[in-house]
């Protein structure tokens, strides 16, 4: 059974030892995090280049590569002690003017030195990821004086968040201007664009993305409060979410969460677009082999609600078993894709559409639901549109995206039930021998077999990008012959 909600794994230094990376990469991850908030350019792109290594030399198979930027995260300084423990109760202040590490148990100073202005009297800041909770009383100057509501140890550099959200940082810093440069140079085939607050940072970004070079694809994290809010204008603007539900959850509160995540992913495969489900889907086994009960429904309530990839953060980052976690999501996965729910679609049944190619793909996955012995699709492809759209329809039947192009093939990776082919460009060849060669492909990797229906989309002008306009169903006879 292939499985078809793509696993995406966060590198660090739990996977720097080559032997630990090939192994997780093999375990099942198909795209791979590049998290520019930890660590510098040049050992990112060492990493990056013992991925290319991997997976040329090792099984040839394409893995994605997504550069996540760090945007503009808000924290506190350092404390002169390392942490202090606040008690209820207890005054506490927040000073933009505060030495970077000067905090004590009565202050702290704070990254983001515009805080002052967006915060007033009556307003709830969370630190620490809403472990500890501090009131706004009054602001003067640089000095935010605030009661603690929740109390507990805060240790350096935690993270500060508004209930309700509404802080007013921009989404690209200068590092992260800096970061997008090396992401281009890089060739990755996604920049995740942190805390975005409408469709212009995304408009933004990838101007700058284009600007410097790259030619990915871009993936709006939402995880601000306004960004719920736009999150439609913010959907179309972008060619991926991802449902980042750390922070996103701190500001709107954790009861509210679930129901947002249904939201999102709902409303990008409404919309055509990828979405990713992120966030602590397996924080224990940082530590232990196995996954709690709660991550495994975690996990599988995301592939549910139709999530095209998850991802694992500091599980495979910085984790004891990174192996073992990509293991343990495959296996949730494939098991949760059984349900009946995820493998029947009536998704635009009603539409109507304005591509050929787009109407190629949806009837050609309209055919694969319906007609019996459809065993694969093949879809020869330049630019991976025609295998998005496919996509977005729920099937148990596996969509291979054959492309000369190998960008072509690392970016369907994060599409939910694609797997990536690399071919040689099949415009040398005449239509009948470009069909055998597909159907080659698909018996060598045990994807059919004699009788086995295949369903075949391509275009009469090959090479040219959005081209699909014919759908032709071969059948596999005799020592994978088409009959």
């Amino acid at each position: 059974m292939f499985r078809r909600t793509k696993i995406i794994a966060t590198l660090g230094p739990a996977t720097d030892d080559p032997e630990m990376l090939h192994k997780t990469i093999k375990a099942g991850v198909d795209l791979v995090r590049l998290n520019f908030s930890h660590q510098s350019a040049e050992v990112h792109q060492k990493r990056l280049d013992e991925i290319k290594r991997t997976c040329t030399n090792d099984y040839g198979r394409p893995v994605g590569v997504i550069g996540d930027l760090q945007g503009p995260k808000i924290r506190i300084e350092a404390f002169s002690t390392g942490s202090v423990t606040l008690e209820k109760g207890q005054a506490f202040t927040l000073d933009a003017a505060c030495p970077p590490t000067a905090g004590n148990v009565q202050q702290v100073g704070i990254t983001y030195k515009e805080l002052p202005r967006d915060v007033r009297r009556g307003d709830t800041l969370l630190l620490d990821d809403g472990c500890l909770r501090i009131e706004v009383k009054h602001v003067v100057g640089t000095k935010i004086h605030c009661k603690v509501a929740v109390g507990g140890q805060l240790s350096n550099y935690k993270g500060i968040n508004r209930l309700g959200g509404g802080l007013s940082a921009r989404a690209l810093t200068h590092k992260d201007r800096n970061d997008i440069a090396v992401a281009a140079a890089m060739q990755v085939d996604y920049l995740a664009v942190s805390f975005p607050r409408n469709a212009d940072d995304i408009h933004e970004a990838r101007e700058l993305f284009r600007a410097a070079g790259g030619q990915g694809g871009i993936i709006a994290k939402i995880e601000r409060a306004e960004a719920l809010v736009n999150h439609e204008e913010i959907i179309r603007a972008a060619d991926a979410i991802m449902v980042a539900r750390g922070d996103l959850g701190v500001e709107i509160g954790d009861a509210a969460l679930p129901p947002a995540q249904k939201l999102l992913i709902n409303k990008a495969r409404e919309l055509n677009k990828i979405s990713i489900t992120a966030t602590q889907m397996m924080e224990s086994m940082r530590e232990h082999p196995i996954p709690t009960r709660a991550e495994v429904s975690d996990v599988a309530n995301a592939v549910f609600d139709g999530s095209d990839a998850v991802m694992l953060s500091a599980e495979t980052a910085a984790g004891k078993y990174p192996e073992e976690t990509v293991i343990a999501m495959d296996r949730v996965c494939r098991e949760a894709e059984k349900q009946t729910q995820i493998r029947t679609s009536t998704h635009r049944m009603g539409s109507q559409f304005g591509r050929i190619d787009e109407a190629i793909a949806m009837a050609t996955m309209y055919t694969a639901n319906h007609l019996l012995k459809i065993k694969a699709i093949a879809a020869l492809t330049e630019s991976g549109s025609t295998a998005l759209w496919m996509s977005r329809i729920h099937s148990s039947i596996p969509i291979f995206a054959l492309s000369r192009h190998v960008s072509t093939c690392r970016r369907v990776t994060l599409y939910r039930g694609v797997y990536p082919v690399k071919m040689e460009d099949l415009a040398i060849v005449d239509t009948l021998e470009a069909n055998q060669l597909v159907i080659d492909v698909l018996v060598k990797r045990g994807a059919v077999g004699k009788g086995d229906l295949v369903i075949i989309t391509k275009g009469d002008l090959k090479g040219l990008p959005g081209g699909t306009n014919l759908m032709k169903i071969v059948c596999v006879g005799d020592n994978g012959k088409i009959v």
